[in-house]
């Protein structure tokens, strides 16, 4: 196989989306613990097996990059008549549906084998519900369905950390959840700012986005509210003990700069300023885990912290 056609086979996995995935699944296996016995004190944190966290993470990595594949396979159509997406290997015919098709299919099923086998079946569980929901539910119906798709739809793009958390301890913590939700009320906003950018491509590809079915000035509310709601939700962590100080202070200036983006996306300078917050709410996603990944190591839990631990294992 040539290096041209290996190159084609890697953006078919979405490089870059599933980077963002598989490193939130990263920070969810280093901010994992097991529940200690009741009444015995909180451990210090400490890294997971080394070979339980890389088979964890490749088998969750070729999971979201098979359901990468198969969204390409099924949106086929649709990237055709959008412009940023109309260079896609399938597109432009250098990778077939049926060669697609068999490599998103060998992909899952290696990812299953890795996660059933070498790591624990509660992840394998949950990586393939997460695939299904994505790749079946989302790309198939919901995308085409309701402008809502993206809400409804985000749950499975917010499941990685939850699995990574799973796969180093066995147990579906309601931390893990927590983190769950951080990216799904992310989501929107996220998402909802590139689609007001790309309105004219979903548009022509008859794609029932929020700004095409409802226009840009109740999108850009959307983004407004989902941002404050978004808000919230980071301070939880600190406020159910799962993290300290740092972490709430570090949350609290990147929702500031998130919320200035959504009040001036009300009436932005220009066209370019949604990519603008669209950028800015993926280095805000990083930030944000960066900064409960070092209160959780450097700050670990004592006091009240720790006995909230307790409460909520």
């Amino acid at each position: 196989m040539s290096a041209s056609t290996l190159r084609q086979y890697w953006q078919l996995t979405k490089p870059r989306v599933v980077a963002l995935i598989v490193f939130t699944a990263l920070i969810g296996m280093l901010l994992a613990r097991t529940d200690p016995p009741p009444g015995a004190p909180i451990p210090p944190p400490h890294l997971p097996p080394l070979r339980t966290a890389v088979l964890g993470f490749f088998g969750i990595w070729l999971a979201a990059a098979s359901a990468a594949a198969i969204n390409q396979l099924l949106d086929a159509r649709i990237d055709a008549k959008m412009t940023r997406t109309s260079w896609r290997p399938i597109v432009v015919g250098q990778i077939a549906p049926r060669q697609a098709l068999m490599f998103a299919l060998a992909l899952a099923a290696a990812s299953m084998a890795i996660l059933a086998v070498w790591v624990n079946l509660l992840t394998a569980a949950l990586t393939f519900a997460s695939m299904i929901g994505y790749a079946v539910i989302y790309t198939a119906f919901l995308k085409r369905a309701t402008p809502q798709n993206i809400v409804i739809g985000g749950l499975a793009g917010a499941a990685p950390p939850a699995l990574g958390w799973v796969a180093v301890t066995d147990q579906l913590h309601p931390y893990a959840l927590l983190l769950v939700l951080i990216i799904f009320v992310w989501t929107p906003p996220h998402f909802w700012a590139l689609a007001i950018f790309r309105r004219d491509d979903y548009a022509r590809a008859m794609v029932p986005m929020l700004p095409v079915t409802h226009g840009v000035e109740f999108t850009r509310w959307q983004i407004l509210l989902y941002t404050l709601m978004l808000t919230v939700v980071t301070v939880l962590p600190w406020a159910t003990g799962m993290s300290g100080a740092f972490y709430l202070g570090g949350a609290l200036v990147l929702d500031a700069v998130f919320v200035y983006y959504a009040v001036r996306m009300l009436k932005p300078p220009g066209e370019l300023f949604a990519m603008d917050m669209f950028r800015y709410s993926i280095i805000y996603l990083m930030a944000l885990f960066a900064f409960l990944l070092a209160d959780h190591w450097l700050l670990p839990p004592t006091g009240a912290t720790a006995m909230a631990w307790q409460r909520v294992g």
